[in-house]
């Protein structure tokens, strides 16, 4: 058992009882100290973040904001939902459309977790459904995103939005505390993983996470459709699902668009084509994979 799981108090022995605010409450704090050691992602670089940027990720201990808005462009079934996007990110997706402040974790402003939640909370009743943490990626800025937990009232719907690149720590500190978690399954091997996030040993931490997401809460599970990756990415990415996680629902993008870095990649200079867009749903389709919008 690794250390943070040692630690952790169960739900029956937080004084007050168990709700979601609390447990949230008691793991900010233990998420915070760990940042002596970072290992929160995949990468486990160790680095003091107590003590300033460092890191993959460069970020320090504290998270900075670069958006807040209610949002209609997830699914259907989470809209609107009120995005609370936590700047800079574990990977280097030369695709990301939002990598000027992905890759920077000094984007943004400090926002404390009490406005933020306040901010949440009345975009709730103007009509939101649910509140949605994300990124950059929220698994490094756990003490924070724990922290706007522990604010936000119990019954608010909540969505762990994640590159699903974080570790056995990470998972035990998120643990029951989200409804459901809509993570990127984005490359179907890993040399497409290095040379397009330069990320290593992608495959293998991405299922792990999927497989304790969708045995621990309701996971989506959304891939984006690369022009030139309709056989190396997403047919093992499907097909991998219809096999391990055949229940899960799955969101197959085809919105791609030649952002950030892509141009530094010759097939991603374009579009997907009208082809690959049918074929990857016809292969979708006759896995009998559940698609949702």
């Amino acid at each position: 058992m690794n250390a943070v799981a040692e630690r952790l108090s169960p739900p029956e022995t937080i004084p007050g009882g168990s709700s979601r605010s609390l447990l949230a409450r008691a793991r900010a704090a233990l998420a915070l100290e760990s940042l002596a050691s970072c290992q929160m992602c995949a990468h486990r670089c160790g680095a003091n973040r107590l003590l300033g940027a460092a890191g993959r990720c460069h970020a320090g201990a504290a998270a900075r904001i670069f958006s807040a808005q209610i949002e209609v462009s997830d699914e259907l079934e989470l809209v609107p939902v009120y995005s609370i996007a936590l700047s800079g990110c574990d990977l280097r997706c030369d695709f990301c459309i939002t990598g000027a402040e992905s890759w920077n974790a000094n984007a943004g402003s400090f926002v404390s977790a009490a406005a933020v939640a306040q901010a949440a909370v009345a975009a709730l009743g103007a009509g939101a459904q649910s509140i949605m943490l994300l990124g950059g990626e929220p698994t490094i800025h756990l003490p924070t995103a724990l922290s706007i937990v522990a604010a936000l009232p119990d019954r608010a719907k909540l969505v762990w939005k994640t590159n699903a690149h974080g570790t056995a720590e990470s998972r035990c500190l998120l643990d029951g505390l989200f409804d459901i978690w809509v993570a990127d399954y984005k490359f179907g091997n890993d040399q497409c993983a290095l040379r397009l996030s330069h990320t290593p040993d992608y495959t293998r931490v991405v299922r792990e996470n999927l497989r304790w997401a969708a045995a621990r809460t309701e996971l989506l599970v959304r891939h984006l459709l690369m022009p030139g990756h309709l056989e190396c990415c997403w047919l093992p990415v499907a097909r991998w699902l219809a096999t391990e996680l055949p229940a899960v629902k799955v969101n197959l993008r085809s919105g791609f668009w030649s952002a950030w870095r892509s141009r530094l990649h010759p097939e991603l200079r374009g579009l997907p084509s009208r082809h690959e867009i049918e074929r990857a749903e016809a292969v979708a389709n006759e896995l009998g994979l559940t698609l949702v919008r």
